[in-house]
């Protein structure tokens, strides 16, 4: 099977931006105000772009199947899809597609959205040539990090992230007066502000904080000036909040990571941060040399103080292709649906979000297959399992952050909760957990 990879770290010419393929008429037509038959226009010609229907040549499914009349219809045609492809039923899978692709709008509700890019992965598996239909690169960095922000602000996932882990933290290393934080996935450093911000505050003094960032080396999106942009911010906020703090770039893969370059030095409390980064790093499944419990070995080799795991509720690792295309519309049908109260339907901050930060994953887990398929979530109760079977005895979540946590959501929609299983939190969206969040050591 020929497909079209792609992983966190790239972002396929697919998705790349839809206001890179009409910006001019974006910002041509008004000055600084948004001109909506301009938007329209073009985003029919992104949808005829991404799913690039011949309406000419289309042929209908036989008059038996669903008709497409409810999101479910389209829920069961979209896994009818998946089927076919499953199956190797060619003619039947092209048939479906081309009847489910007249269903589907990236300006739509949230099924139709998430259709439209399913439908992208089918395609992709397929080894179809659909991302040529696309005319530029991925966004710039600055662009990149504009999604980030829209990100942040409307939803309550990266929120409820940094909160959990960096409440484990605190309470793990309140008496401590050399703190040394690992974190797996520096990206900005955003995460670590506010809780510099509260250290800089005890009534003892702060403490001195080494900070090591590991982060992809090859992605240039999430910071634009590389590492060293990460560095200058925490020396701004060193100066600001006047608490001493170091910073050392470690600009290598999880999987690459040894004890030698993470340079823990004795008397610190060592603080370990995997936030949605953990289910990158290949396990036994694709790596007989198993990367993933390696590491968490590793880890626990240093007698980490704590070690804050945050992932997607979602399992997508060892799945059969069919399952796990059911899995993953499942999954993200709980983020669209998110997204959409917070959003306009019509909104270039919604498409950009979708496209880079859901669309690219989504794409991953369905098209690709072996080391190809970076995307590999898992369950908390398999993260359970390997933190036990590597040595790691799980700490209580400290109340205070759950209080906290659950007035956050209070300021969303009442559509989320936060539940209490098995020693972790998990964020859900209506009856589906979406993102776990636990503390180990």
């Amino acid at each position: 099977m020929e497909s079209e990879c792609y992983g966190s770290s790239s972002i396929p010419p697919g998705f790349d931006s839809p206001r890179c393929h009409f910006y001019g008429h974006y910002h041509d037509s008004v000055d600084g105000e948004i001109n909506q038959h301009h938007i329209r226009r073009a985003l029919q010609e992104l949808e005829r772009a991404l799913m690039a229907v011949d309406d000419d040549n289309a042929e209908d499914i036989t008059s038996h199947f669903l008709p497409q009349s409810s999101s479910n219809d389209l829920k069961q045609l979209l896994i009818a899809c998946a089927q076919a492809l499953s199956e190797n039923k060619v003619d039947q899978f092209e048939k479906l597609v081309d009847r489910a692709s007249r269903g589907v709008s990236i300006t739509g509700p949230p099924i139709e959205r998430l259709g439209a890019y399913m439908l992208q992965g089918l395609l992709a598996r397929k080894g179809a040539g659909i991302y040529r239909a696309f005319k530029c690169h991925e966004p710039d960095s600055n662009a990149f990090l504009a999604y980030t922000r829209t990100m942040y602000q409307v939803w309550p996932y990266l929120k409820f992230s940094y909160m959990a882990a960096n409440g484990a933290i605190a309470e793990a290393c309140k008496n401590s007066d050399r703190i040394h934080i690992v974190d797996f996935q520096i990206e900005q450093g955003t995460q670590w502000i506010t809780l510099l911000q509260a250290l800089a505050q005890r009534p003892t003094g702060p403490p001195s904080v080494r900070i090591t960032g590991v982060d992809d080396p090859l992605s240039r999106l999430t910071r634009g000036a590389g590492l060293a942009a990460v560095g200058e911010t925490f020396v701004q906020i060193s100066k600001k909040f006047n608490i001493p703090v170091e910073f050392h770039p470690v600009p290598v893969l999880a999987s690459d990571v040894t004890r030698e370059v993470l340079n823990v030095r004795p008397g610190e409390a060592l603080a370990v941060n995997f936030p949605l980064q953990l289910h990158h790093t290949p396990d036994e499944s694709v790596d007989v040399s198993n990367p993933r419990d390696r590491l968490l070995r590793m880890v626990k080799s240093l007698s980490p103080t704590v070690v804050t795991l945050v992932e997607q509720e979602s399992n997508t690792n060892t799945a059969a292709f069919l399952p796990r295309f059911v899995e993953t519309l499942d999954y993200y049908l709980a983020m669209f649906e998110s997204l959409d109260i917070a959003t306009e339907r019509e909104s270039m901050d919604r498409i950009n979000v979708e496209q880079h930060w859901l669309a690219r994953d989504m794409v991953n887990v369905i098209a690709c297959e072996g080391k190809e398929r970076v995307e590999r979530h898992e369950l908390f109760g398999k993260w359970r399992s390997r933190f036990r079977m590597a040595g790691f005895e799980q700490c209580e979540l400290s109340p205070y952050v759950n209080w906290v946590i659950r007035g956050l959501l209070r300021g969303y929609s009442e559509h989320y909760s936060l539940v209490e299983r098995d020693g972790a939190m998990l964020l859900a969206w209506k009856n589906r957990n979406v993102i776990s969040a636990s503390a180990w050591h």
